[in-house]
């Protein structure tokens, strides 16, 4: 018999980088085992290249998010990473950065740990960057797609660039998703491969005919030769073109996943399941059955998305911009007011206490709608608290009518009448911002009165791990 396989899954998250070995269970052809994990914070957020950007622009540092991925690889066991014959990668979606081919990363190391730092690369302008107002993006010509463009996403980024930073542009030759560059580093690629999930994520992406609307970007003067190549998501993007760590030379590597997508890949087992992720953003994701097409033309005001899966299948997914970072928001502003009154605590601290404290206040007449980022489909509006009075005040009432406000606020997009309708059953909790937080497990159990279980901490990372080893499985089989 063969040796069971390891693979390698990486994702490259907002706030985090994570990384998972992983192998075919003995005996189950279905199963999985973890053999090790790891995740590491990316603190990559930095000042927007443009001036222009103001403050709405929400950028990141690559070089910075690259060596947080180095910091989980040499945390992995090193016999493992010898095995390792297949590497899944999975990101942060809408997110566009830019690189120089040819220059976009150089390796060092030599040794028995080379690591490729990147070179000649802009900053990644993310998926929560807010600089394209309204009034820009109706400005856009329309897209030939069923979903619509929304500001963070790639192609609507590169139409702010392209009016506001035009010489910025001219400095790149490629373009993709972090984790599309990281693809292109490891595997050398002259020109950058994108799946059709991350593509319809950029905009301006048809899944029907899957090809960019390559007409209607044109006669805007949109620079289309900085567009990726697209692949068939579950296919190979190519082989790694030197050892990194201990994985070897010319070890296979897949194109490049969604992160939502990824993450359900690795706990949706049944069509009857709803994937509930809650990270630094909401995702409640629920299965269309095959054959299923979306209407073609774009609806903004939409609460729902129809998200491209794999073998042309979709997903159908409420996406709340307000998650796990209206609760960081929270922490922050207590925090300064207990800088401005002279004290000091760990951020730590107040995240325990405050969860624990709402933990006690099982209930509360204070109503928060913490929409502090906006809607894609209601991008003008902003938070509120209502229903406040002098007995709701404490910081379990606060911090349980916040929690309550969040999960509500997805409720709002995706009734909990709907999924019954499409005859969901089960709903299964991911993302670290719900493992860690026992108030928003309690008001998903409210909201959605279905049975619920949790998956790991490292769903994206295992997900992109799990489409390379069954891939490699099946090949195997015939």
């Amino acid at each position: 018999m063969a040796a069971p396989s390891v693979t390698l899954g990486i994702d490259l998250g907002t706030t985090s980088v994570k990384a998972a070995l992983v192998e075919a269970a003995p005996g189950d052809p279905s199963g999985f085992v973890i053999l090790a994990s790891c995740a590491r914070a990316a603190r990559a957020e930095t000042e927007a290249q443009s001036a222009a950007a103001g403050p709405q622009g929400q950028e990141q540092d690559v070089r910075r998010i690259i060596q947080a991925l180095h910091e989980c690889l040499a945390a992995l066991p090193r016999q493992q990473l010898r095995k390792v014959c297949g590497i899944g990668v999975s990101g942060q979606m809408h997110g566009v950065m830019f690189w120089k081919t040819g220059q976009g990363c150089e390796w060092t190391g030599g040794g028995a740990t080379p690591v490729f730092e990147p070179r000649a690369v802009s900053h990644l302008v993310t998926w929560q960057d807010g600089r394209c107002s309204s009034k820009f993006l109706a400005s856009l010509p329309q897209p030939e797609s069923h979903l619509s463009v929304a500001t963070g996403f790639g192609c609507a980024t590169i139409f702010w660039l392209l009016k506001n930073s035009p010489e910025f542009l001219k400095s790149y030759d490629a373009a993709g998703t972090i984790h599309d560059y990281v693809v292109a580093m490891l595997c050398g690629l002259t020109r950058p491969l994108m799946s059709d999930q991350n593509a319809a994520s950029w905009g301006y992406f048809n899944t029907r005919s899957q090809s960019w609307n390559l007409e209607i970007l044109r006669a805007a003067g949109f620079p289309i030769h900085l567009l990726p190549d697209i692949a068939e998501p579950g296919s190979m993007a190519g082989r790694t073109s030197q050892a990194w760590f201990e994985i070897p030379k010319g070890t296979q590597v897949g194109v490049a996943l969604g992160d939502l997508q990824a993450s359900v890949y690795s706990c949706m087992a049944r069509r009857t399941d709803a994937v509930l992720n809650i990270s630094t953003s909401v995702q409640l994701v629920a299965s269309m059955p095959s054959g299923f097409q979306p209407a073609q033309t774009p609806d903004p005001a939409a609460p729902v998305a129809y998200f491209p899966y794999f073998d042309r299948t979709y997903l159908a997914v409420a996406a709340s911009l307000n998650g796990g970072n209206v609760l960081a928001t929270f922490v922050h502003m207590l925090l300064q007011w207990m800088v401005d009154l002279g004290l000091e605590v760990e951020e730590s601290t107040v995240y325990s206490r405050m969860i624990q404290a709402a933990a006690q206040q099982r209930d509360t007449c204070l109503t928060i709608t913490p929409t502090v980022l906006g809607e894609r489909h209601l991008p003008d509006q902003l938070a509120s608290v209502t229903r406040i009075s002098s007995s709701d005040l404490s910081l379990g009432h606060v911090t349980r009518a916040l929690c309550r406000g969040i999960i509500q606020n997805l409720h709002s997009m995706l009734p909990f009448h709907q999924l019954q309708e499409w005859g969901v059953e089960r709903v299964i909790g991911s993302g670290s911002a719900l493992s860690r937080n026992e108030v928003l497990k309690q008001e998903v159990q409210r909201a959605f009165p279905l049975p619920v279980s949790y998956g790991q901490d490292v769903d994206a990372a295992v997900g992109a791990a799990l489409v390379v080893l069954q891939r490699n499985l099946n090949q195997q089989e015939s």
